[in-house]
């Protein structure tokens, strides 16, 4: 049986921890572990010794701290971004600082959540982002907003953009919600599918390669109705 969230052809989502605090790693662990469809492939408490474990297992996803000796998180997160490409990297911390958060967009991660979620939040976050979507934490999500709303005021130069559809729009607009696909599939009542599809235009066109990069140049750009 194929694990909802799963890679194709794989049964579970591969997992790595990782997190300077080892009582919270190993609890961690321990509960995604019995999730189903996940398989925790390995832990690490620095950001060197995660970036040669990822080398070594290509999880299919990481959870990474932001704080952490040796190599910070958001370096880590570039560098094994740029390493293994194919890994979907979660931030995972107690930091909610929107700083933190636009640096980990910018180097790469796909999911941003605070230690305070549940576990059936970060099981959840870590199916989802296996399936290519991204997500953070809906507070965050807030201060990404208010992020995007600051670049809107301060970038005066117009740049050519290329044109998005009325409902590639209305898509884009719920992701800079925080929406997943299934969510933005039923508030538009059209299918998930459909929903995968807009958003993979959005970003041919924009040529950029994730979901929340492209809510960043969307509004930047002022493509999104979002109040001033």
């Amino acid at each position: 049986m194929v694990a909802e969230g799963a890679a194709s052809g794989v049964d579970a989502v591969r997992v790595v921890v990782v997190d300077d605090q080892e009582l919270f790693r190993r609890g961690l662990t321990m509960l995604l572990g019995v999730e189903p469809g996940i398989e925790v492939v390995g832990e690490a408490g620095d950001g060197i010794s995660a970036t040669d474990l990822i080398v070594a297992t290509v999880p299919d996803v990481v959870l990474l701290d932001v704080r952490m000796p040796k190599r910070s998180g958001l370096q880590a997160c570039m560098k094994i971004k740029e390493l293994v490409p194919s890994v979907k990297i979660i931030m995972l911390t107690v930091s909610d600082e929107e700083g933190d958060l636009y640096e980990s967009v910018k180097n790469g991660a796909s999911g941003y959540l605070l230690k305070d979620s549940s576990i059936d939040e970060v099981a959840q976050a870590v199916r989802v982002v296996a399936e290519g979507q991204s997500l953070i934490s809906p507070s965050m999500a807030v201060k990404l907003i208010d992020e995007f709303k600051e670049m809107a005021r301060t970038d005066r130069e117009q740049v050519p953009t290329p044109r998005l559809t009325e409902r590639e729009l209305e898509v884009l607009r719920l992701v800079a919600k925080g929406m997943n696909n299934r969510d933005a599939a039923r508030e538009l009542f059209i299918s998930e599918n459909t929903v995968k599809n807009h958003v993979r235009n959005i970003l041919e066109k924009l040529q950029l390669h994730s979901r929340m990069e492209a809510v960043m140049y969307a509004v930047r750009e002022k493509l999104l109705d979002i109040p001033q």
